[in-house]
């Protein structure tokens, strides 16, 4: 029996496994290109992701599963620590009492809820004490045409609606019919500030057991991942590609995560779990669980879309302007990934730049860009207005080009 591995969102049991397909930034509002298709069985697949959400990390293909989901920033660069993020936190660092887990869960489970749709369940974090619920939207996507129903940490169950979804993002924002009384808002941490080998803990309702907690460390971050918002057991959705920096950790995400917290030792959000890698037998196509690698969108970015669906009902994106593809560029003898340009939209950013098909783009702001995905993730974690420099390689020689992203056209999403 062959074993490969897929990356899937983190939604409800009966997800089902998708594959991720080329990308293009120019189309599609940073990201285009070709649709992600959903496959039960991928013979000689190479290791794909199954979770939260869908995904494709890099080169490897990922797959979707409802529990997890996306956010970004409303009104300034992402990057930056979110302007109303408060500076306390759930878990006091100065205590004499010594730092465990069991403080951080106790603090943290009333601001996670269970999000209810008829094709599965899903995960979602609290707001603001006026009802609003931040989950993904591949969640909501499944639940068609039923309803969706809340369910507290302490038990009591109300019906929601829909503010806004964000299918770029996998984002979207719920509020409770009734805002009952006792509410606990999530403190929204600072994802710029997380680095590889910090403690975290995720919190959600995976397979439907609530109120499941698991902890590790942060893997990796900016670890690029690519999915579908369509692949939900129901086949809602708008096909939009979704890619995101994504922040990596091996504290177990299984289906049912999607649109719960990652949380520091201080229980500050600092990501919204969105998908996971998993291994599927490719002689049933069955969906399996975490094997430790599980992605979250940071909350720079998931709080960004956040404040848009709430003032809105809809969220803007950063726009370059380039179609890209996976390749590899030589530089002084020495031969890198990069993110290839194909082709550039007339009157856009790119354009005015100056860049051209062939140029290899290897670095956005200092940092290195070694595929499409990444860079296009990178874009999509800028609010529009944003000035990017872009290192970008022609005919073997280096330079680095600024330009000032715009506002994605809205066709594009």
């Amino acid at each position: 029996m062959t074993q490969s591995t897929e990356i899937r969102p983190a939604t409800g049991p009966t997800d089902a496994a998708t594959t991720a397909a080329t990308t293009e930034e120019g189309a599609g509002g940073q990201g285009g290109g070709a649709p992600v298709t959903r496959s039960r069985r991928r013979p000689g697949a190479r290791p794909g992701w199954v979770g939260a959400g869908a995904v494709a990390a890099g080169a490897a293909l990922l797959s979707s599963v409802l529990t997890a989901g996306a956010l970004t920033w409303t009104g300034h660069d992402p990057t930056a620590a979110p302007t109303t993020t408060s500076s306390s936190a759930p878990v006091s660092p100065g205590t004499a009492t010594a730092f465990t887990w069991t403080t951080v869960a106790a603090a943290v489970e009333p601001s996670v809820v269970t999000v209810a749709v008829s094709d599965g369940e899903g995960s979602g974090v609290v707001l603001d004490t006026s009802g609003h619920v931040l989950t993904n939207n591949h969640v909501v996507a499944a639940a068609g045409n039923g309803g969706i129903t809340v369910t507290l940490s302490d038990g009591r169950a109300y019906p929601a609606t829909v503010v806004g979804t964000d299918p770029t993002t996998d984002l979207a924002v719920l509020k409770l019919s009734t805002v009952p009384s006792g509410l606990t808002p999530a403190t929204l941490g600072d994802s710029s500030t997380v680095r590889v080998g910090d403690a975290v803990m995720a919190i959600g309702n995976p397979l439907g057991l609530s109120d499941t907690v698991t902890t590790g460390i942060v893997s990796a971050v900016d670890r690029p991942v690519g999915t579908s918002s369509s692949e939900t057991p129901s086949g809602a959705g708008s096909g939009q590609r979704v890619v995101t920096n994504a922040i990596q950790t091996d504290a177990a995400i299984n289906p049912g995560n999607s649109g719960g917290a990652l949380v520091d030792t201080q229980g500050r959000v600092v990501g919204i779990t969105s998908s996971i890698a998993s291994l599927t037998s490719s002689a049933s196509g069955s969906q399996s669980g975490s094997i430790g690698l599980g992605f979250a969108i940071p909350v720079n970015q998931a709080k960004d879309v956040a404040q848009q669906l709430i003032a809105t009902g809809t969220a803007q994106h950063a726009y370059l302007g380039v179609g890209l593809s996976d390749g590899t560029v030589t530089l002084d003898g020495a031969q890198r990934s990069a993110a290839m340009i194909g082709s550039v939209s007339a009157g856009t950013p790119a354009a005015g730049a100056g860049l051209a098909a062939g140029d290899a783009v290897t670095a956005a702001d200092g940092a290195g860009i070694t595929s499409a995905d990444q860079l296009i993730g990178t874009i999509r974690a800028r609010r529009p207005g944003t000035m990017v420099q872009l290192t970008v390689v022609r005919d073997g020689s280096s330079r680095t080009v600024s330009l000032t992203l715009t506002t994605a056209p809205a066709t594009t999403g």
